[in-house]
């Protein structure tokens, strides 16, 4: 089972790609988080960890080619979840190149839907635990008392409305060009309403 997560910001993604891991044992790859991990460990490419460094976006390219290594590996023989990619048409194709290359498909392409309004109201009032990096929300699920959290850089109301407008002018783009592979589920509600209808998703 090969399956793509995508969606606005703080659409529930990272969440519901967790669930379907433990259901069909098969890891979320996350390129964000793969990036700063390897960024971190001291393992990405030194150009593109400076490109990371200055705050600019990596080839879509060389993106790709981190994806292949990392389905290479062992776990991912059954499958995988890519969680937030692809983002552009651009990228699409070259995930779609590279799958075909290795002898691989796509089996569905959830997008998960979400007010905007709702997704300002979700991420702007998340807050991280800055010892443990837990996630917590000032709404519904605020932080124990004495707990250290901040908001992350990327949460105010500006940039969540901008990245917001950034994804609506790519959706369309990914939706045509994926075509049957997609299904859209609706992802208002709590946790298990959304699990719920992404199963059916994947099995329609």
């Amino acid at each position: 089972m090969i399956l793509v997560f995508i969606g606005p910001p703080g659409a529930g993604k990272g969440t519901q790609a967790a669930k379907l891991t433990k259901r069909f044992g098969i890891p979320q790859i996350a390129t964000g988080d793969m990036l700063r991990a390897r960024k971190a460990a001291g393992t990405l490419p030194q150009d593109l960890a400076e490109i990371m460094s200055a705050g600019g976006l990596l080839p879509d390219s060389a993106v790709v080619g981190l994806i292949r290594d990392r389905i290479a590996e062992p776990d991912c023989a059954k499958g995988f979840i890519l969680d937030g990619f692809p983002r552009t048409k651009g990228q699409a194709e070259a995930l779609d190149a590279m799958l075909k290359e290795i002898g691989r498909d796509l089996d569905r392409v959830l997008f998960l839907q979400v007010p905007d309004t709702l997704i300002v109201e979700r991420i702007v009032n998340r807050r991280v635990c800055v010892s443990t990096g837990e996630v917590f929300h000032l709404m519904y699920s605020p932080p124990p008392p004495g707990r250290e959290v901040k908001q992350r850089d990327d949460d105010t109301e500006e940039k969540v409305r901008r990245r917001l407008t950034e994804y609506a002018n790519t959706f369309q783009a990914l939706r045509q060009h994926y075509g049957s592979l997609v299904r859209e589920v609706d992802g208002t509600g709590n946790i298990e309403e959304v699990s719920s209808r992404i199963s059916q998703a994947i099995e329609a």
